[in-house]
């Protein structure tokens, strides 16, 4: 019979292989959600351990010790705490970096003084060996009074031994160490007895904690009252008992290591990973290949991307085609073709980028490059209100801004990470491209300069440059407005290279998948059908009599169907509900060279960006969207006044809306859900809608 499940938190420092461990404990068993009132990934994940117990494993975010200073660090703070109603752990694993031993022992003797059960899980070690660092486990055991298993994820080795440890420790209850690992106490032994006689089994260093932070758990006025009280009567001072617990700690830690770890001496030679460093972060040389880099990864996305995207789109054209065939002409056939299924098309679609950006952006990490990234972008970044960890996101954006604004988790600081959210979109995504290439193909001339600069590849590259430069501004500007006031600390910890974990990347890709299609789909095919609703139906009398129309047409001129049936389509688009709202915006646009056909189109678009092509295909009647039938039919197009619709000025005009408007509903329902918000979405199309219109404004009566 299977015992009760136990609850493990996973905890550790950053980069000691925390992830790898999770996954090669729980491999595709796990889910991942979010901690409640924080944006900040929530992993569990089921095993079975050893002597029939279930084990539900829960990732906390990496920190460094229990002094925590950001969102991520508070919530594995409040977990250990007891602070979190959620989350009450049976026992704790931690991984430590064999290669990094001193740092991470910090951490492991804070949690053994909180008298937490806990396990040691080693890894790193063949890092370790080749810095020629030697240790002494059955000792360090012995010396810190818990268990210590080396482990290593990448190669599934020593975790059948863990899980017998972890097993053992939850049936024996000897994850308790028998003595302290330094006498906190004499910290501020009065001040601590104060806390214990309202929490008579608390420990003594917990109650140091209770007297530093309790004003973050949950605790009602009268127990925060009496907690201040005993910190003025005994003169308690944090930043002072912080400090001497710190030093403290780091003497015992030394006296551990000099006993049970052998270490090179401090002239050792050098680590190839660090000779690489001297190259990839150089201040010329680094720069230069980490575009080479960024180059590669931009085009990857779109080359790997382009054959999954087109087969999905294939396979939802032959679906709606078939379902055209065998369903009755009726509207709830037209709400499951042009309604259900293009609205999950719309979805799916993007899956193949989501899948394919997180894979590659999980190799960088992997391999130790995406911390170089970050640091070499710091200083420019800093200046305009970001950090160095805001670049990846933003360069994701060039693909699609929606897995871009979920990469930017990464970022602990709240305000830089909601800049970067905020100024993401701004980026041209790959969607932006079918608008750019058929306005290019009409207004700007195929003419080459030197014999190898064209004119319309110097245009499109104009495009993404502006969207570039004007996020930066904006983020520029916006930082002096977003009221919040956390500190921004720049710590970045290099860690060595290695080669990418496969299984590792694979669950990644599979894990933002499901969160893109299960949160931000749902938001995105409500959408879809409120936007086909608009487009199909309108005013009873007017569609009536566009439908009187065309069947007396149809009996007249039986041959001429075809046409007729495209004619009919356009013309019941034009009064429908969208249509009137087309014509109703028409005084707004005009001011920028548009017509109604082209605010329809800027509705319907909202959709996906790239649904403005097929929006001007049905408008102009072409039966299929072939650019250059469409190209000829958009140069023809005129207004009532007899002037052309699609000069330079209007053309230029829209392309510029394209680049700085939100046109996109799946990045809004991604920024809702990221932001936790409506607040930050809707504020961010108020702004983005505001000032392509300015621009394009002003590029239109510029080159009039």
């Amino acid at each position: 019979m299977s015992k009760p499940a136990l609850h493990i938190a996973l905890v550790g420092n950053p980069n000691s292989g925390k992830t790898s461990l999770f996954n090669a404990l729980t491999g595709l068993n796990q889910k991942v959600g979010n901690f409640p009132g924080v944006t900040v990934d929530k992993k569990t994940g089921h095993l079975k351990l050893e002597e029939g117990f279930q084990a539900t494993l829960i990732d906390l975010p990496g920190t460094y010790s229990l002094y925590p200073r950001r969102g991520d660090e508070w919530v594995a703070y409040k977990v250990l705490m007891g602070a979190d109603a959620d989350i009450q752990p049976d026992l704790v694993l931690l991984v430590a970096d064999a290669s990094n031993l001193k740092r991470n022992l910090l951490f492991c003797s804070q949690i053994i003084d909180l008298k937490i059960p806990l396990v040691i899980a080693l890894t790193m070690n063949d890092i370790a060996a080749k810095k020629d660092i030697s240790i002494d486990i059955s000792g360090l055991e012995a010396e810190l009074g818990i268990p210590v298993v080396a482990v290593n994820p990448r190669k599934n080795k020593g975790l059948g031994e863990l899980k017998k440890v972890l097993a053992h420790t939850a049936k024996m209850n000897q994850g308790l160490s028998p003595r302290e690992f330094m006498q906190t106490k004499k910290l501020a032994p009065a001040a601590i007895d104060g806390i214990q006689r309202m929490f008579p089994q608390m420990s003594d260093y917990m109650s140091i904690h209770y007297l530093i932070s309790h004003e973050n758990f949950p605790l009602n006025d009268s127990t925060q009252t009496a907690i201040e009280q005993v910190e003025i009567d005994n003169q308690f001072n944090p930043t002072k008992t912080q400090a001497e617990e710190i030093m403290q700690r780091y003497t015992r830690i030394r006296q551990i290591m000099q006993q049970h770890v052998v270490e090179p001496g401090p002239l050792e030679k050098k680590l190839f990973t660090d000779k690489l460093d001297d190259l990839l972060l150089h201040q010329t040389w680094g720069y230069l290949i980490l575009l080479g880099v960024l180059f590669l990864l931009f085009q990857s996305i779109f080359w790997l991307a382009r054959f999954p995207m087109d087969g999905i789109e294939w396979m939802f054209k032959e679906a709606g085609g078939w379902l055209g065939h065998v369903l009755p002409q009726a509207w709830w056939s037209d709400l499951i073709i042009n309604g259900l299924v293009a609205g999950l098309s719309g979805i799916l679609v993007f899956v193949p980028q989501i899948m394919i950006l997180f894979g590659l952006i999980t190799i960088l990490e992997d391999t130790g490059y995406m911390a170089r990234i970050s640091f070499l972008s710091d200083k420019l970044m800093r200046k305009v209100g970001l950090n160095g960890k805001s670049v990846m996101p933003m360069i994701s954006g060039f693909a699609c801004a929606v897995p871009a604004i979920m990469s930017a988790r990464n970022i602990e600081n709240k305000k830089e990470r909601l800049l970067t959210i905020l100024v993401t979109p701004l980026m041209s995504c790959s969607a932006r491209l079918p608008v750019y290439t058929i306005l290019i193909s009409l207004v700007i001339a195929d003419r080459y300069y030197l014999g190898f600069l064209s004119l319309q590849g110097l245009v499109m590259m104009a495009l993404y440059l502006l969207g570039t430069v004007m996020a930066l501004i904006v983020s520029y500007v916006m930082r002096w407005f977003v009221n919040i006031k956390e500190k921004s600390f720049f710590i970045l910890e290099l860690p060595v290279y290695r080669s990418p974990r496969w299984k590792n990347v694979g669950i990644t890709m599979v894990e933002k998948a499901k969160i893109f299609v299960t949160d931000a789909g749902k938001v995105i095919m409500v959408i879809s059908l409120l936007l086909w609703f608009l487009s199909s139906f309108g005013p009873g009398h007017r569609m009536q009599q566009v439908e009187a129309k065309y069947a007396l047409l149809e009996q007249q001129q039986p041959a001429q169907k075809k046409i007729l049936d495209r004619q009919f389509s356009a013309e019941k688009l034009q009064n429908s509900y969208a249509g009137i709202l087309g014509h109703a915006i028409e005084p707004v646009i005009s001011p920028l060279g548009y017509d109604w056909k082209i605010g329809i189109a800027l509705i319907t678009s909202f959709a996906a960006r790239e649904v403005f092509v097929g929006t001007m295909a049905t408008l102009y009647s072409v039966e299929e969207t072939d650019n250059a039938s469409l190209r000829e039919k958009m140069q023809a197009a005129r207004k009532p006044d007899g002037s052309q619709v699609y000069t330079l000025p209007a053309a230029l005009s829209l392309m510029v809306f394209y680049v700085l408007a939100m046109q996109c509903m799946s990045t809004l329902a991604v920024v809702r859900r990221e932001t936790r918000s409506w607040k930050w979405p809707v504020f961010q199309f108020i702004y983005m809608t505001g000032l392509a219109y300015l621009m394009s404004f002003a590029v239109y009566h510029l080159f009039r």
